[in-house]
């Protein structure tokens, strides 16, 4: 009878050098740079039929009007939102959601109790404007 090899010990992981911060979903200046956020004024809002929680947004982005689908309609109405300004991710690779094409997606942030509210800007900037 052959005895069975002796079991390896685990390799320890890489120590990480004094001081470093643990690994995250960090993101390198270049690839933020590849953002493209904009203020886009809404124009127009309206329930996606058969869909408890999506609104359909026309936004103008300066000459430009795009539509966007979010998921937005549990803290929202159509008309809480019309004329409103947001923040919109402008570069975003366009996508079908409910047989709409949704053309960007508008930033919101979520505090612990579940309250929702968009990214704007305190001033009354023009439409379109690059967010840096």
């Amino acid at each position: 009878k052959t005895a069975a090899p002796a079991a390896q010990p685990a390799t320890p992981a890489p120590a990480q050098p004094e001081g470093a911060a643990p690994e995250t979903n960090e993101i390198t200046i270049d690839d933020f740079a590849r953002m493209e956020l904009r203020i886009a004024e809404v124009v127009a809002a309206e329930a996606v039929e058969k869909a408890d929680k999506l609104l359909k947004l026309t936004v103008r982005l300066g000459d430009e009007e795009r539509t966007v689908v979010s998921g937005i309609r549990r803290w929202f109405s159509p008309q809480d939102l019309v004329g409103r300004k947001v923040v919109l991710v402008a570069n975003l690779k366009p996508v079908k959601l409910r047989g709409i094409l949704s053309q960007g997606m508008i930033l919101a942030a979520e505090d612990a109790e579940g309250n929702l509210d968009l990214v704007g800007t305190r001033l009354d900037l023009p439409s379109g404007t690059k967010v840096r």
